[in-house]
């Protein structure tokens, strides 16, 4: 009896994995980037209430976390198209390089003006490697990877998360705030070197046919148009209890030109909530609004209103990064319609918006910050990854880059938008602990407002 070689057919089949032999590169070098990152986000939105105490800007404390977010959305629309047209190296490594200079920057600020610029610059930088990341999962990755993938970029902010607040604090208060900025830049430049041979592997310049959006100057104009609409939009809603008539015209210059810079940058319906992709892109916004508009206030409530340190502060944006990473290992092990884990994600955000407020009522500890912000995060790490997942699905592969560009337009401007509303209306109300207590109630129950309409909204994406 002749005995034969098995054929390879016969060999059982191997669906291909994250860290399998033809993916493991790609996958290291997004993990070991997001990684890092989400040191800065931690450490940074923890530290803010002593910087803003430090350099004698309060009244700016809402405007420094919404000029890291403009800045990122001209970026992420100049990343994208560029990602499009030559792939995604370039924009990937020149905003790693741009973040790492930002955090420089904010380090040796020695007044507000300087502090602002330097967000800025942090700000271009993430805003071009982060769109960078996503059209790299889009063309490295294919179809039914993608959830996974996504999966694992969340759940890489588990450990800064864990560990990022309660290392900032310890670094502001043995040495400073400023070090806490200094503090990151040697580990993103070994991170930024490591990658170089992966990026050269995986992101050789691509030639794909020419999109709808993807006209170089007319795009660049509308997403100048939208980032500084939206900065002066907030500028001239920060001035309102000021200069009310300067304010009123600054808001209405502002929000005409984020307008126009809209219709150019989202997909063609958007502003109209049209069915299928425009509803979907502008569901990041509405989940990113609601989610970040009390994150960036929840380490200023406790620690001006229930006397927390930095070091308990942070325990509240911890849980809810473990929540966020939960989320998103459950979208990825369960089938079933987008738009229903959207209504289901939203639905959990506005209820944890909704019992963060509890934390600065009289009588009330403090903690239910804990269990609020997990069930928050919990609806954001399913919501945010559905979204992305479903939004390349329904783009053309010469979209994409300009698909994932306007994810992170709506992403970063509702975030903007939600935080420079949130610092205005501290001002507003007052700095007085009294006062933190009743301008935090308030921008929950808007942002709740804001988590309810995209549940309704939600049935738009199909």
């Amino acid at each position: 009896m002749q005995v034969t070689a098995p054929k390879a057919l016969d060999a059982p089949h191997q669906p291909p994995r994250l860290f399998g032999a033809d993916y493991r590169i790609a996958t290291f070098g997004i993990l070991l980037v997001v990684t890092l990152v989400a040191f800065e986000g931690m450490s940074v939105g923890v530290v803010m209430p002593d910087v803003a105490r430090d350099l004698d800007a309060l009244d700016l404390y809402g405007l420094s976390f919404s000029a890291f977010l403009v800045s990122s959305l001209f970026a992420n629309v100049v990343a994208g198209l560029f990602a499009d047209r030559r792939g995604f190296a370039v924009p990937f490594v020149a905003g790693l390089a741009l973040f790492v200079t930002g955090m420089a920057l904010a380090g040796a600020a020695n007044t507000s003006g300087l502090f602002l610029s330097a967000r800025a610059v942090q700000g271009l930088g993430a805003g071009a490697s982060f769109v960078a990341l996503l059209v790299m999962i889009a063309r490295v990755y294919p179809v039914d990877m993608r959830p996974k993938a996504f999966a694992a970029v969340s759940a890489a902010w588990v450990v800064p998360s864990m560990v990022g607040p309660a290392i900032a604090g310890s670094v502001a208060g043995q040495w400073g705030w400023r070090y806490v900025f200094y503090g990151i830049i040697p580990l993103v430049v070994p991170a930024l070197l490591m990658l170089l041979p992966s990026l050269k592997r995986s992101a050789a310049a691509e030639q794909l046919p020419d999109g709808p959006r993807s006209r170089p100057l007319a795009m660049t104009l509308a997403a100048a148009a939208a980032a500084g609409g939206a900065g002066v939009l907030l500028h001239g809603v920060d001035r309102l209890h000021q200069a009310p008539v300067a304010g009123a015209a600054e808001t209405v210059v502002g929000l005409a030109f984020l307008l126009y810079g809209l219709y150019r940058l989202l997909p063609p319906g958007a502003l109209r909530f049209a069915r299928g992709l425009p509803t979907t892109v502008l569901m990041r916004g509405f989940l990113s609004a609601a989610f970040f508009g009390v994150n960036s206030f929840i380490p200023l409530a406790l620690q001006e209103v229930k006397g927390f340190g930095v070091r308990e502060a942070g325990i509240a944006l911890t849980t809810g990064a473990l929540g966020w990473s939960a989320g998103s290992y459950l979208q990825s092990r369960q089938a079933g319609e987008p738009h229903l884990r959207i209504r289901f994600a939203t639905s959990c955000v506005t209820v944890g918006v909704l019992l963060a407020l509890l934390a600065v009522l009289p009588g009330v500890t403090g903690w239910v910050a804990v269990p609020a912000w997990i069930v928050a995060g919990l609806g954001m790490g399913v919501g945010m990854a559905t979204v992305s997942v479903t939004t390349l699905k329904q783009s053309p592969e010469n979209e994409q880059g300009a698909n994932s560009a306007a994810l992170n337009v709506t992403d970063m401007l509702g975030s903007a938008l939600a935080i420079g509303a949130g610092g205005a209306l501290v001002n507003l109300v007052g700095h007085a602990s009294s006062q933190i207590a009743t301008g935090f109630v308030v921008i929950c129950l808007l942002m709740a407002v804001v988590g309810g309409s995209g549940a309704v909204l939600a049935g738009r994406m199909r």
